[in-house]
């Protein structure tokens, strides 16, 4: 391990128990749960909110801390960090769900969670099946999955399926 970056996530579901994902713009455009890096003196909780009011306009409130996932594994090169990501089970206050962050996020969708999206991060996936099971407080080591192929530009939707 070159060095070790810390992140949040939140598992934010609609009333019909869909999951909130979003779909990266760069490299592999990887479908993953909103959220971003901890920057310095910054909470994870905070982190968590700020990112996630960032990248799809909501506002939000963590209810409880999913897991705690360690990634590492060098299927995608030599030197990627390690990642610690607290994965939160969040709660919408207010806003739209929109693409706040077009540098970052190309896409927005509720999913369900027995019909999630490919390619996902490995952490959304198991962080998902943690959330979807009830469980709270978890520790995981959870390994990075070998590089999946960079989909076309014209694979796109629209940017926001809004949750009906």
């Amino acid at each position: 391990m070159s060095s070790l970056t810390s992140a949040v996530a939140a598992v934010i579901t609609d009333a019909a128990g869909r999951v909130l994902l979003c779909q990266q713009s760069q490299g592999h455009r990887l479908w993953c749960l909103p959220g971003g890096r901890i920057r310095q003196a910054e909470s994870p909780v905070h982190a968590a909110i700020r990112d996630i009011r960032e990248e799809t306009g909501l506002e939000t409130h963590m209810v409880e801390i999913v897991g705690l996932y360690q990634l590492s594994g060098n299927s995608c090169g030599e030197d990627m960090p390690d990642v610690l990501k607290y994965v939160f089970r969040g709660q919408i206050d207010g806003g739209e769900a929109s693409v706040n962050s077009p540098g970052k996020i190309s896409r927005l969708s509720w999913h369900d969670p027995d019909a999630l999206p490919s390619p996902l991060t490995p952490i959304t996936r198991v962080a998902i099946a943690d959330a979807v099971a009830g469980r709270s407080g978890v520790l995981r080591e959870v390994q990075r999955d070998a590089e999946p192929d960079i989909p076309d530009a014209a694979d796109s939707e629209p940017l926001v399926a809004a949750a009906t």
